[in-house]
């Protein structure tokens, strides 16, 4: 998907050039503040659209809070495809937007191009580094601790799979992406400090959407043996889950907290879009726009956590993560991986 991306670029440039964009899907929603007086806060999906369930889901109600609490003006539009980005970012820019956000690691490069065109326009873009974007003055970049949170799910997995009698937990990965590879590294570490010598599998879908492909990763760690199965791949990722409940075994959630789909799911990494979303309209509304520079949640600021357990957890499983959380934010625990080898 990756190698396809600039190819996309340059032909979504030639169409946003000429006012093209029928693919995507548009959601607009505006307060009573009349336009000409409302700060206008314009967020661009990924593919993965409003009804992820996850990630995409969490931005959209961090910007509705922030209309509610706020006052701002929003417009959603939902990209469909990787080449609506470039068309999707420059339409909001055009009309005017003062904050345009983009959701997800898959828009770095139609960011900062867009960015470029627009220079007196302000962006932010969750789960990108402002270096990745060139370092522009006009983009923030929305970073997250994933590996924190990870951890935390992976200890839990760690303990579960010892009170079963397993050996082997598991992840499953949408693609090779730092965001998701600092939820599986982190996961991997918490997992072996619970369970020193459980094995560890991990496999990527390919996909944030598909659940077929994530279930039948999910599937096949099973088969070999894990009692544990950690999704990292947006909506595609409910397969996984859906596996884990078809084998008896235990799904972790991520980015929100998961635990309404069953008793099944033992806990959630969480990942608090929802609060960065917030934030970086606040200040940008405020005046304080954070350009040329990221802000980054981890456990400390209570951006990053763990979701609810399941009433089935075996008991001592939540205090003892919880003690692990708290020797995390006093720094007794320090060094948790970002990549998976």
């Amino acid at each position: 998907m990756k190698s396809l991306i600039p190819l996309l670029l340059v032909l979504a440039l030639a169409a946003t050039a000429c006012g093209s964009k029928k693919s995507a899907a548009t959601t607009s929603s505006t307060t009573s503040t009349t336009a000409a007086t409302a700060f206008k806060v314009g967020l661009n999906t990924d593919i993965g659209g409003l009804n992820d369930r996850s990630f995409n889901h969490l931005a959209y109600v961090g910007l509705l809070k922030a209309q509610k609490d706020l006052g701002v003006q929003t417009r959603v539009v939902q990209s469909t495809s990787p080449a609506d980005y470039i068309p999707n970012l420059s339409a909001l820019a055009r009309q005017g937007y003062d904050l345009v956000i983009g959701v997800g690691f898959t828009e770095i490069q139609a960011m900062a191009a867009v960015a470029k065109q627009f220079p007196s326009t302000h962006f932010a873009i969750v789960d990108v580094s402002n270096a990745d974007e060139g370092g522009l003055p006009n983009v923030q970049g929305l970073l997250f601790k994933e590996q924190e949170a990870g951890y935390l799910a992976g200890y839990a997995a760690g303990l579960a799979a010892k009170d079963r009698g397993g050996k082997v937990v598991s992840s499953v990965g949408g693609q090779k992406q730092p965001p998701v590879d600092r939820y599986i590294a982190g996961y991997q570490a918490g997992a072996k400090a619970a369970l020193p010598g459980v094995q560890t599998l991990n496999g990527y879908s390919q996909d944030f959407e598909n659940q077929a492909k994530c279930k039948e990763v999910a599937l096949n760690q099973i088969a070999q043996g894990s009692v544990v199965v950690f999704q990292v791949a947006g909506g595609c990722g409910l397969g996984a889950l859906d596996a884990a409940k078809e084998k008896n075994v235990w799904g972790v959630g991520v980015d929100a907290d998961q635990a309404y789909l069953g008793p099944y799911v033992l806990t959630s990494a969480l990942k608090r879009v929802d609060t960065a979303v917030y934030d970086s309209i606040a200040s940008a509304k405020g005046g304080h726009f954070k350009g040329g520079q990221d802000t980054v949640y981890g456990l400390d600021v209570n951006g990053v956590g763990i979701g609810k357990f399941s009433p089935k957890t075996p008991a001592g499983i939540p205090a003892k993560v919880d003690v692990v959380k708290q020797q995390i934010k006093d720094g007794k625990i320090t060094n948790i991986p970002t990549t998976v080898k």
